[in-house]
This record gives C-alpha cells, sequence and structure tokens, in this order.
C-alpha cells in the first residue's frame, strides 16, 4: 500500500476536524465571547498572567503538550499494526483532544485561570478535587522525570543535538526580547528564528558534542539530567514572556517546518507501506491491543496532561477567549500531526521487517529517527546523518518544551496544595520541592537518573485517567448550563471504559509479577480516580436537576464599548 493514501486521507480528516467541528464547538457548545476579559488582563502580573498573541501562544501551548509522547506512542503502537493506531489518531485529534484541551482552556479562563483540579473543587466537591489534584501531582512527578531521562539519553545517544538542544534557549531568550521589548515584527522575528535554529542543527551536525564517560563524579546521562533539572527550575521561574512563550513558539514553528520536511518527502518519495494493517503475529508478551492501544497512543489522540497545561498556564496567557479555538484545538491538530507522521516514517521507512526490527528495539523514538531518516534521504536527497540529527533534535526540544512547562505547573499544583493546608508557598520554594522531588525520583529510583522509567508503567493509565476527570468537570459545567453536552459525554465513557479497563489488567500484571511499588501507587490511582468519578456522576445527576447557571454565572466581565479588544489599550502583545 502506497504510504500517500495513508497521508492524505489522515490530513482531509484532521482538516475538516478544525474547519467544521472546532467551529461547532466555539459557536454551540462553548460560545465563546470575543468582548470577554481574561484573566490575563484582569490579573496581568508580567510573569504568569500576560496577555499574549495568539500564534506566539499557540506554540507554547503546542510545544508544551506534545513533548516526546506523540512520537513514541503512536511508535510503540505499530507493533498491533498501522491501521489501529492510524484510526485512533485520526479519530481521536478530532473528536477527543481537540475538544479536550479546547474545553480546558476555555473552563480555566472562564474561572480566572485556576487549573482543571482547582476547577473540580466548584463543580465536583472539595473531595473530588483533593484526590483529583493528586493524581494531577503524581503524573507531573512521573512526566518530570521521565522526560529528564528521555531527553539525556538523546543527548548522548544523538550527540549532533547537542549544540541545537541548547543553542534554541539563546535564540528564544533574543526573540522574546524582540517581540516584547523591541517590539519587532512578529512575521520577521519568526523566520530569523528558525533559520538560525536550522542553522544550529547543521552546526551540530558537523560538531557533535560527546562527554566523557564520567564528569563530576557522574556518568554522562546523570550530568545532563542534572542540568536539565536545574535549567527548568530557573526557567520556571522567569516571566513567561522572555524565555518560555519564545522558546515553545519558534519550537512550535520548527515542529511544522520539520513535519513539512517529512511529509514533502513522503509525497515525492512515496514509499511503500510496509507493515501489515493489524499484525496477524506479535512478539511472545505484547499485551492485548484492547485497551491498551488506547492508552499507549494517548498525546496525538487525547491526554490528561494537556488539560493541565491549558488550565495551568496557557489559560493566564490567553488574550482574548475566541483565541482559545485556535491555542487549543488546533494545538491539538499539532500533536495529530506529529503522530500522523510518526506513524507514515514507522510503517513506511524501512526496507525491510527485519530493519524495523531492530529500530523498534532501540524504542518508539529510535523507530522514528530511523525510519524519518531514511525517508528524508530518499525523497530530499538529505544525508542520513543530518537528517536523524533534524528528527532527533525535533524530539529533544519538544520534550525539553515540555519538562519546562511541566516543573512550572508543578510548582502552581504545590502552591494550589499548600494553600488548601493552609501554608502560604513561595514560587521559589514551589520551584525547589518541585525539582527536588524529580531528582529525588530519578535518581531514588533508578541507575544513572532513570528512576522515573520504574514509574513509566503507569503513565498511560495515569495520563488517561486524567483525561477522564477533565471531561466530567467539563460535563459538569455545560450541565449546568444548560448547554449541549454529548460532544463531552461520549468521548468520556469511552476513555473511561478503555482506560480503568487497562488499569484493572496492569494491577493483574503488577500482582503477577510481585512489583509491590507499582500495585499500590497504581491501586492508589485507581482509588482516588474511582472516588472522583462517582463523585462526578453526583455532580452531574444534582447539576441535571437544579435550576441552570444564569448566563452571568462565571462573572465575566466584558471590554467597554470603546475599547477594542485586543488593542494596544487591553495591553495584548501584538
Amino acid at each position: 500500500m502506497n504510504s500517500l493514501i495513508i497521508m492524505f486521507i489522515g490530513l482531509a480528516f484532521i482538516a475538516a476536524g478544525y474547519f467544521l467541528y472546532s467551529k461547532y464547538l466555539s459557536e454551540k457548545v462553548y460560545k465563546l465571547n470575543p468582548r470577554a476579559i481574561t484573566p490575563a488582563h484582569a490579573q496581568k502580573d508580567g510573569v504568569d498572567f500576560v496577555p499574549t498573541n495568539k500564534w506566539v501562544l499557540w506554540g507554547h501551548h503546542f510545544t508544551s503538550v506534545a513533548g516526546a509522547a506523540p512520537i513514541t506512542g503512536p511508535a510503540i503502537a505499530m507493533i498491533w499494526g498501522w491501521l489501529p493506531a492510524f484510526l485512533w489518531v485520526t479519530i481521536g485529534t478530532v473528536f477527543f483532544a481537540g475538544m479536550h484541551d479546547f474545553g480546558a482552556l476555555w473552563a480555566a479562563t472562564r474561572n480566572k485561570g485556576h487549573t482543571i483540579g482547582d476547577l473540580a473543587k466548584r463543580y465536583i466537591g472539595s473531595r473530588g478535587s483533593l484526590l483529583f489534584t493528586i493524581v494531577i501531582f503524581l503524573l507531573i512527578v512521573i512526566v518530570n522525570a521521565v522526560f529528564a531521562s528521555i531527553i539525556a539519553g538523546l543527548l548522548v545517544s544523538t550527540p549532533t543535538s547537542v549544540i541545537p538542544t541548547w543553542g534554541a534557549i539563546v535564540v528564544a531568550l533574543l526573540i522574546g526580547q524582540a517581540i516584547y521589548r523591541l517590539k519587532w515584527n512578529l512575521p520577521l522575528v519568526s523566520i530569523v528564528g528558525v533559520i538560525v535554529l536550522y542553522g544550529l542543527m547543521i552546526l551540530g551536525d558537523m560538531y557533535p558534542i560527546v562527554l566523557p564517560e564520567t564528569i563530576l563524579g557522574m556518568s554522562a546521562q546523570s550530568f545532563w539530567i542534572v542540568v536539565l533539572f536545574i535549567y527548568a527550575g530557573i526557567a520556571s521561574l522567569m516571566p513567561v514572556w522572555m524565555l518560555l512563550q519564545p522558546r515553545d513558539y519558534i519550537n512550535g514553528l520548527q515542529l511544522f517546518v520539520g513535519l513539512g520536511i517529512l511529509y514533502l518527502a513522503i509525497i515525492i518519495s512515496a514509499p511503500t507501506v510496509l507493515l501489515d494493517p493489524i499484525a496477524t503475529e506479535v512478539p511472545a508478551g505484547t499485551p492485548p491491543i484492547w485497551p491498551l492501544l488506547f492508552v499507549t497512543v494517548a498525546c496525538g489522540a487525547i491526554s490528561g496532561f494537556h488539560g493541565v497545561v491549558a488550565s495551568g498556564t496557557s489559560s493566564k496567557q490567553l488574550n482574548k477567549e475566541t483565541d482559545a479555538r485556535l491555542v487549543g484545538y488546533f494545538g491539538a491538530v499539532g500533536e495529530g500531526l506529529l503522530a500522523l507522521g510518526t506513524i507514515v516514517a514507522v510503517s513506511a521507512g524501512f526496507n525491510t521487517v527485519t530493519e524495523f526490527q531492530d529500530a523498534y528495539a532501540k524504542g518508539g523514538i529510535g523507530a522514528f529517527v530511523a525510519g524519518g531518516g531514511n525517508i528524508l534521504n530518499a525523497g530530499l536527497g538529505i544525508p542520513f546523518s543530518l537528517s536523524a540529527t533534524i528528527l532527533a533534535t525535533m524530539a529533544v526540544l519538544f520534550a525539553a518544551t515540555t519538562m519546562d512547562t511541566a516543573v512550572r505547573l508543578h510548582r502552581l499544583v504545590i502552591v494550589e496544595l499548600g494553600a488548601r493546608m493552609g501554608v502560604k508557598i513561595s514560587p521559589l520554594v514551589g520551584t525547589v520541592i518541585a525539582v527536588g522531588l524529580g531528582l529525588g525520583l530519578a535518581f531514588g529510583a533508578g541507575e544513572n537518573g532513570s528512576g522515573g522509567m520504574v514509574l513509566w508503567p503507569l503513565f498511560g493509565t495515569t495520563n488517561q485517567i486524567l483525561a477522564v476527570l477533565t471531561l466530567a468537570v467539563l460535563a459538569v459545567i455545560l450541565m449546568r448550563k444548560r448547554r449541549p453536552v454529548l460532544p463531552i459525554l461520549i468521548p468520556l465513557l469511552f476513555v473511561f471504559a478503555m482506560t480503568f479497563w487497562a488499569l484493572v489488567l496492569q494491577l493483574i500484571t503488577f500482582v503477577k509479577d510481585g512489583d509491590w511499588l507499582l500495585l499500590v501507587l497504581g491501586g492508589a490511582v485507581f482509588v482516588a480516580a474511582l472516588w472522583t468519578v462517582i463523585e462526578s456522576v453526583t455532580s452531574m445527576r444534582r447539576a441535571i436537576t437544579e435550576a441552570p447557571e444564569p448566563a452571568d454565572a462565571d462573572g465575566v466581565e466584558e471590554w467597554p464599548e470603546q475599547v477594542e479588544v485586543g488593542s494596544s489599550q487591553s495591553g495584548a502583545a501584538n
């Protein structure tokens, strides 16, 4: 089968989702108000609450939620054949991920930029909210430790990615100054930034940075993990406009350029899909496709972590409420396009099944880099070494931007938990705790900082349970407003069934393997999530029977008629 068929069907379906379905959501379900004063303006502080150009914010949001997951998940799912992953990514992007991310951003914007865990307190109750926040807390700890390990591993295995990875920070700092301080033209700054970033990739390919086996008494991987956490801690305390926004924005543009190059190479080379649509034989020990597919492919279909990002950071930077459609839904579309490109690269980027198996044995990212590198080489004549550098750098940069945002989110969650216990925690102390927990897990539970991988088996189910809880909050909000709720309830029921089924299978496996740590943590997540779901159902029943909320129940203020929304008078970053 020609890979172009897969690519064009996927692109057409996802594009239709954005232009048609997201429009329906914005007009009929979420009913965006173009004149609403967003938290970025009402609570503007220049650090977390910063009115932001919608394209810059889209870049921040997209790269914060993307990470390496839309590459690793679909690539790993190829073990079951390409068709299941393809269907879940395309259908999931349109009807699950886009709606979920868009909704979380809208709900938080309507509630003073509070995180989705804090929103649960208002719409589900204190007990459900506390359990919800605990699930978020655990997930972010896992994300920070695991992504630090993944990034460090790539910096060691692909030393050509070191220069562009750290050089991107300098580029981002300069872009932040150019946009916010010097007020330079955004398209011009964007073009120059992308060119410089790709120039750094070429430079990195020419001058790989290989650390000695031991540095400061640590292995190379351990050293990179420590450096990454120190950097992420500093970045989380800096104003978002100075580093986080421009770094994520330029990375978002870089990804779309990279995806464009990959898709162009696919069109030119038109590689044949090597793998079967549905695998007839799988290696011994491979888990069943039902329900594991739906927790293996999370980002790129639906991911609970996205709701934490949308409510935790993006909602505090939204210039106009109507920008939520582009930032939230199109951010999910970007992930879907990356996941689709991964499916094509892995399923059609090898000449033999043996080549695929060898690359697959190195992990999802390894299969993507190898398959995509072969396609870039065949389609555009880019040397395989440079192709691999480009794709590996893409993976590293997106994992790094997710880690940046995750540490910042962890600080916000820690401050919220402190407030619930009557303890005031400063941003600095919250960041120190977040970094300390990440490093503690990384080095306390594994060698060379790989401790996060110990809890990795819980990531998929914990992440999807968080998506279930986020959808439950959205369902309660819409029921109280008497808005259409089926676009949320149908995905909610499906993801709930698949995720809890998968978690039960995991718990049984942990018992058989005698893995008591994962059993205890997985059991705690199961109980907390099930309790929260029960609380949510009770809240839904109450929302149906109670009188509907008045139109102004959110306390949303509107701009005066004489003020142009999004103008310089409103303080927006244009």
